[in-house]
């Protein structure tokens, strides 16, 4: 009977303990002199002072909710992963915000424009790229941006930054051209219904040996860019510098001089940071040999990560360019922090950072799964060049056309008056 009062007392002793804890941080949470719960719930959301109020601080991003500063740059990973397609992981693409309107992609990798997509930014904002090289997973989705922008109402060319090769088939220049060639079924079918301009891509090749050369120079922003060492010349970097901050994107590359030297003073350093060997081996199906080769050799590893921003010191660095996933991201970060202690992201995609005078601040966007497109300031133009919609149809296809207009009358009707259209726009032209 002793023994169980004793416990009881017990318990009562830690319950009291624990109210006085509590109520400690009640009153004193907003002077940030308790130690509770209560402190650390508010900095979620900040302390909301009624039923209909909205918390004041956020600590997720909602794309569309928030006007960019004029004294702010926002960064968002819009892919993060590697070549293989993977549902929630995209492959390289990197979108920065500034606060006097300007927007700029570095790189377009294969599936990226889902996520850019997600974030409702009318295309017409969309329309500067900067290629770091030209691997499936830095540029491949180049025709979703391309043909999305065109049919969801952008009004201008898409425009193109990015370096030469060893050989002009190498460079970017060539690359687009034949990307066009390719996509040419794409174009020619689309170009009667929508304007030309919208589909046309211009580019500025530059040479891929220049060291920190301007490649970029208009509304206060500069671009740089400087070579890379990854699988064959042709490969660069960039910085983007603007109102006193700057932007640095690695792409894909082994550790170099270059980018120990045009890379500092960054507020945001970007930098491929590969899987470890094993984990290459162990879940992406390579030979031990190669494993290490591309860890390694081709890309960079965790801890040659780490000793580059040791020595170039941004104020926040993020690591890039692996499956972020519970079985991954621990080793790598382990690895990171053998030889950096700084400030540091593991990106995921739609991880997003926005940079002022104060400092760097780290969140993750939250998006919806069905986002449309959203209008610009700029209405799409017309067909300036008239050209005829149905001219890739002979007429042993277009017989073949099934009569359907006894089901569709009334609607077709009902939205010609409602759009005061003439119905004899529908007729074919020959």
């Amino acid at each position: 009977m002793k023994r169980k009062m004793r416990l009881i007392g017990i318990m009562a002793l830690v319950a009291s303990v624990a109210a006085a804890i509590y109520g400690l941080g009640v009153f004193n949470g907003e002077s940030g002199k308790g130690q509770s719960l209560t402190k650390e719930a508010e900095a979620a959301g900040g302390r909301v002072t009624s039923p209909t109020a909205a918390a004041p601080n956020r600590y997720a991003y909602y794309p569309g909710t928030e006007e960019l500063g004029p004294d702010e740059m926002r960064v968002v990973a819009c892919g993060t992963g590697m070549p293989s397609a993977r549902h929630g992981q995209a492959a390289t693409c990197f979108l920065v915000e500034l606060g006097n309107g300007d927007k700029f992609f570095f790189d377009l990798g294969a599936h990226s424009m889902g996520n850019v997509a997600s974030l409702m930014i009318p295309y017409d904002y969309l329309d500067k790229i900067f290629l770091s090289h030209l691997h499936t997973d830095h540029w491949g989705d180049l025709a979703s941006l391309w043909a999305g922008g065109w049919t969801a109402g952008r009004s201008a060319a898409l425009k193109i930054w990015g370096p030469s090769g060893a050989i002009p088939e190498m460079g970017t220049k060539y690359a687009v051209e034949h990307f066009l060639k390719a996509y040419n079924w794409d174009y020619q079918t689309r170009v009667g219904n929508l304007a030309d301009e919208p589909g046309q891509i211009r580019v500025t090749e530059f040479d891929y040996k220049g060291e920190n050369i301007v490649v970029y120079e208009e509304n206060g922003v500069t671009v740089r860019a400087w070579p890379a060492i990854h699988s064959g010349d042709g490969a660069v970097s960039y910085a983007l510098e603007w109102n006193g901050f700057k932007f640095v994107f690695g792409g894909d590359s082994f550790p170099n001089k270059w980018f120990i030297e045009y890379a500092k003073n960054a507020d945001l350093a970007i930098h491929e940071c590969m899987h470890l060997p094993e984990q290459l081996m162990r879940k992406y199906n390579m030979a031990p040999l190669v494993a290490l080769i591309v860890s390694t050799k081709i890309h960079t590893s965790p801890q040659a990560f780490g000793k580059i921003m040791s020595t170039i010191k941004p104020k926040h660095a993020v690591a890039y360019h692996f499956f972020n996933e519970a079985e991954t991201r621990y080793e790598i970060f382990a690895g990171v922090r053998e030889t950096y202690d700084g400030p540091l992201s593991m990106a995921a995609d739609l991880m997003t950072w926005n940079i002022t005078r104060d400092g760097v601040e780290e969140r993750m966007a939250t998006v919806t799964e069905e986002a449309w497109s959203v209008p610009g300031s700029v209405p799409p133009p017309p067909n300036e060049k008239g050209d005829n919609p149905n001219k890739w149809f002979t007429e042993e296809i277009r017989s073949g056309a099934w009569d359907v207009r006894d089901a569709e009358g009334r609607m077709l009707k009902k939205y010609m008056d409602k759009y005061n259209l003439d119905p004899a726009m529908l007729q074919p032209k020959r």
